[in-house]
């Protein structure tokens, strides 16, 4: 049965396997045994290299070794979690933040938390997949509204008679690249006493003031914000920040929280290295190298008479076919650039697509290379 659906998906192209990638994760790579340009990374600030965050990690497994030995309910709350709690809150603005084990931890965490049988989840088409099973394991009822259709959203939020309604959305979508209309979503939100819950997984360190993302770009303080340690800040693990009184209900209602081991002690400290980083001036450098990538990508895009259709260091290149797409990914690689082909279910059925991801860290150099060998792999 197994071999039959592995042999299905693969004539279907969708078949999917691990690439081994050794050494740091920068901005050139030794992947599977070839040097590669590396464009297929989350890394947006090139952080996951840092010196900084190397020697805060290791003072730290000097100090509180290298397990946590037990869930934070139990034996597993450090005074490393708390730290970066505290500096996380202070980061974006807020009374208190919480820690989880990953960014999938926490949006099914959060959600199953907020929402139940009684309630309405409202979620954007196009929300990461942790976003997607949060509202199935919520066992509330989920009303899907069209990708940033403010408009419909309203509708479906004035003939909710839910006892509770939540907004759940991504700040920055993983796969096109375009921000969610928070602004908009939350005067909705605020109109229909609905809560909003917003993913800034994809927009932590790299968007609005200080990197504290879309949500702090646009003025708005939403109910629960996500965020994740692993992309933008380089590290790993993910959090949510909001009110005291908020986490305080997490800590006792999230079951991917109270129900798992704690994160390593010392990787908090790396952690709390990658936020002084994001929230100081060599933060804004960073950032302000990672524009000018995106600015130098999206004129090279117009001139092979190619959609630029996002503004983000997240690019895709749609192709729409699946075996295309990851042919064109393979030649790719034959010239050493990897910009990693993504397929159905992770985006729609037609929209296949080259997820081109840019790094603080990539030159002007970098993005030619990638441009040419772009325009000569999509030409074969």
């Amino acid at each position: 049965m197994l071999d039959a659906e592995l042999a299905e998906l693969e004539q279907l192209g969708l078949l999917r396997q691990l690439r081994c990638l050794n050494g740091v994760q920068g901005r050139v790579v030794d992947l599977d045994g070839r040097t590669v340009l590396n464009f297929s990374s989350n890394n947006y600030l090139g952080l996951a290299g840092s010196d900084e965050l190397r020697r805060g990690m290791a003072k730290a497994i000097g100090r509180a070794g290298v397990g946590a030995g037990a869930s934070r309910l139990i034996a597993g709350n450090m005074a490393e979690h708390e730290a970066l709690e505290a500096d996380l809150a202070r980061f974006h603005g807020t009374e208190a933040a919480l820690v989880f084990n990953s960014g999938y931890h926490a949006n099914i965490g959060v959600i199953q938390a907020l929402a139940g049988p009684e309630d309405e989840v409202f979620s954007d088409e196009l929300n990461h997949a942790s976003l997607i099973d949060g509202c199935r394991l919520s066992r509330a009822k989920v009303s899907v509204y069209p990708h940033r259709d403010v408009a419909t959203l309203g509708r479906q939020l004035a003939a909710s008679g839910a006892r509770r309604k939540i907004v759940v959305t991504d700040a920055l979508f993983s796969m096109d690249g375009d921000p969610a209309p928070v602004a908009a979503l939350a005067d909705l939100c605020a109109r229909d006493g609905a809560l909003l819950v917003v993913d800034e997984a994809h927009a932590v360190g790299v968007i609005g003031p200080s990197g504290r993302g879309v949500c702090a770009a646009s003025g708005v303080i939403p109910a629960a914000l996500v965020g994740t340690m692993g992309k933008g800040l380089g590290v790993f693990g993910a959090y949510v920040a909001g009110e005291r009184r908020l986490v305080r209900y997490l800590v006792n209602r999230a079951r991917s929280f109270i129900f798992t081991t704690a994160l390593p002690p010392a990787l908090m400290a790396a952690c709390r290295a990658a936020v002084r980083i994001a929230a100081g001036n060599e933060g804004d450098r960073l950032r302000a190298d990672l524009t000018a990538r995106v600015a130098q990508f999206r004129e090279g895009l117009r001139a092979l008479d190619m959609p630029a259709t996002s503004e983000s260091h997240i690019q895709p290149i749609v192709l729409g076919d699946e075996r295309r797409t990851m042919a064109v990914a393979e030649e790719l690689l034959t010239h050493g650039v990897y910009a990693q082909g993504i397929r159905p279910p992770t985006v729609p059925r037609g929209t296949s697509r080259l997820r081109v991801a840019l790094m603080a860290t990539h030159t002007a150099g970098d993005v030619e290379r990638l441009l040419g060998c772009l325009e000569e792999s999509l030409r074969k």
